[in-house]
């Protein structure tokens, strides 16, 4: 199996100038072993001190959610749309997470003080059942654990025009959505705009709450599996999720509501032009379906960062029009 290995998946742009690392065909299951956002220099808490001193932070935007790629899928063209199936996502046995000095809603709270930082915690990460991370544990402390549930914070393809970071590039090509969705057996839709589709994928979690409060979740090191398939001559207005039981629009935006009144009216439209509900049957799910639900999953206050949300049905009520 092809594979890109960790120390060639440093990349922080999504730029359709870069040069291909690896070449799949359609269908073919390829590997990304991706580093941590903080680019694997924090390991230990012991570098909370010197956090924003760290050689990554001295950009800007900051280098971090560092990624592998591009990949070159054979037949993506201009016009296309790329659809991923992640098939696998393997974690460290560590992740961390920190409280960087002026970055967070709280960070200049004087109540708040203690979460104003420099701080690191180390998040130990536990087997489960099948003696992988992938059903394991997150270890808080030694009164808390919760399930692991990992997660790609970034993924998408190379932008038409612009050259976008992994920090704070967002769009209808992917970027850094932080998608608690984004993981295994879910499929991924994004446009593409060059040949080959020319896709990235960084910034794994070993788990993460609602909206990434602080912006900064449990950062761990992967092994992503992955496969993607080009379906031809089709755009969508943003990235799209399919699980197994549901169908998942996203939108990135600021105001939060206008995020939300987006994806909302692109489920709808989805909904209506693929599966043949009606305009009236898929208006009213939005206002009277206890099983609609909309998910806040990135509301960060870091950079340009947008706010991410997803309108989300279950798929059971994908029910044709008669």
């Amino acid at each position: 199996m092809q594979r890109i290995n960790r120390e060639s998946a440093m990349v922080y742009e999504f730029d359709w100038r870069h040069k291909p690392v690896l070449r799949v065909e359609q269908g073919e299951s390829f590997v990304i072993e991706t580093e941590d956002a903080g680019s694997g220099l924090i390991r230990s808490s012991d570098v909370a001190p010197h956090i924003a001193d760290l050689p990554t932070r001295k950009f800007y935007p900051a280098k971090s959610n560092p990624m592998g790629g591009p990949v070159y899928v054979d037949g993506a063209q201009r016009g296309d749309l790329l659809e991923i199936t992640i098939e696998r996502i393997e974690v460290d046995h560590q992740g961390f997470t920190a409280f960087r000095p002026g970055t967070g809603p709280l960070s200049d709270s004087n109540k708040w003080s203690a979460v104003n930082g420099p701080f690191v915690h180390i998040v130990r990460h536990l087997p489960g059942p099948s003696g992988t991370m992938r059903d394991g544990k997150g270890v808080l402390n030694d009164r808390v654990t919760w399930d692991l549930r990992p997660m790609i914070g970034t993924i998408g393809v190379a932008p038409d025009r612009e050259v976008e970071t992994s920090s704070v590039g967002q769009g209808p090509w992917g970027g850094n959505l932080d998608v608690r969705d984004v993981k295994e057996g879910t499929k991924v839709y994004l446009n593409v705009y060059h040949d080959g589709a020319l896709f990235y994928a960084g910034d794994v979690h070993g788990s993460q709450g609602d909206t990434e409060f602080y912006g900064t979740a449990d950062e761990t090191r992967s092994e992503l599996t992955l496969q993607c398939r080009v379906i031809k001559n089709k755009t969508i207005p943003f990235v799209r999720l399919e699980k197994a039981d549901s169908i998942v629009s996203l939108f990135s935006f600021r105001p939060l509501e206008d995020a939300v009144e987006s994806a909302i009216v692109n489920l709808m439209e989805w909904m209506v032009t693929e599966y043949g509900v009606s305009e009236r049957d898929a208006y009213m799910h939005t206002c009277i379906n206890p099983e609609f639900k909309i998910n806040v999953y990135q509301m960060v206050r870091i950079g340009r960062i947008q706010y991410t949300v997803g309108a989300e049905i279950p798929r059971k009520y994908l029910i044709p029009a008669s």
